[in-house]
């Protein structure tokens, strides 16, 4: 594709096998072998969401959407013949070569990834499940961590520990008055 030097027709579908997209892609095929100094293809945004979501179609677009695109970083779209409807659609594939050879053409460039697509593409319910599993097991080793520092009452460790401060004041000098 680099050094193929022709543009290319993308034509963006909803779903490449549906009926009515056969029907197009059968008109696409003879519209190619009329226009050799262009590529013709067809892709479905089913099938290839990511990549007819840089062309700005998506589920939420009218489709089918032609565009003319260059291979690389720019694609025009022609104005007035954004999208096709379903009936006639051979006229309009004609009036949408006609426009572009005309130059009624609107210059827009692919949208490439953006750093909240990134991100965005980071935080899965997988990521979710993760940072849950690491917050619980941090909050549950403070709270283990916690219950071994403060003493036990009635536990022997805070009667030794009583019996050695009686023990350390006596030796000190440190002694009980009584009143």
């Amino acid at each position: 594709m680099k050094d193929e030097e022709r543009k290319i027709v993308l034509t963006i579908l909803n779903d490449e096998d549906e009926y009515q997209s056969q029907n197009l892609i059968k008109l696409l095929k003879a519209a190619a072998s009329a226009n050799p100094d262009l590529v013709f293809s067809y892709v479905g945004v089913e099938q290839w969401e990511d990549f007819a979501d840089k062309f700005e179609a998506n589920q939420k677009t009218k489709l089918p959407k032609m565009i003319v695109w260059n291979g690389n970083e720019e694609y025009f779209s022609v104005i007035g013949v954004e999208s096709l409807d379903a009936e006639d659609q051979g006229t309009q594939i004609s009036r949408f070569l006609e426009g572009y050879r005309e130059g009624r053409t609107e210059r827009k460039t692919v949208k490439g990834p953006s750093f909240m697509d990134f991100i965005h593409s980071l935080v899965g319910i997988r990521t979710v499940y993760i940072l849950v599993f690491i917050v619980a097991m941090m909050m549950l080793i403070q709270s283990i961590g916690k219950e071994d520092d403060m003493p036990r009452v009635g536990s022997q460790d805070a009667v030794d520990h009583a019996g050695s401060s009686e023990a350390e004041s006596s030796r000190y000098g440190l002694e009980k008055k009584e009143d």
